[in-house]
């Protein structure tokens, strides 16, 4: 499971993916260049940005349709999943009468713990040029208020 959470620290609050837990030995020895993973070849890249407003996540899933996909939340638990089942059949009308089927199977799931500082009710999601945009309110509590000056009395 992935992390979207919000810090509080000296330096502005920062937005975290972290993906650490579900990393593991081959995507270390991946990055080191002795290895191939497959998750990393199956798994949908996902950006995920912050603003005064939102948090806004960006899933590239391209060659899917909207109807392909379950947006789900569970408590704080945010899970995008999708499954696509593909069947095509070539027929060879020529003496042999071979027939070729080809079967393609895609699905992944991802999820990401969300913050108690976000609108849950409010979550919005739309498919457009093969990426899944999703757009996740904060709280008002949540937003970041302007500098203000305080007198010194």
């Amino acid at each position: 499971m992935n992390t979207l959470m919000k810090r509080n620290s000296l330096s502005p609050a920062t937005t975290l993916f972290d993906d650490f837990p579900s990393r593991g030995l081959f995507d270390w020895l991946d990055s080191a260049g002795i290895g191939r993973t497959s998750e990393s070849n199956t798994l949908p890249r996902v950006n995920i940005a912050e603003t005064g407003n939102d948090f806004r996540v960006e899933m590239a899933v391209p060659g899917m349709k909207k109807e392909d996909f379950k947006v789900e939340l569970d408590n704080n638990t945010l899970t995008i999943q999708a499954e696509v089942t593909e069947n095509s059949e070539n027929r060879n009308d020529d003496d042999v009468g071979y027939t070729r089927r080809e079967f393609s199977y895609r699905s992944f799931k991802r999820s990401f713990y969300l913050p108690n500082t976000v609108e849950n009710d409010k979550i919005e999601a739309k498919y457009q040029e093969g990426i899944l945009h999703l757009v996740i309110p904060k709280r008002e509590e949540a937003k970041r208020k302007p500098a203000r000056t305080i007198q010194i009395t």
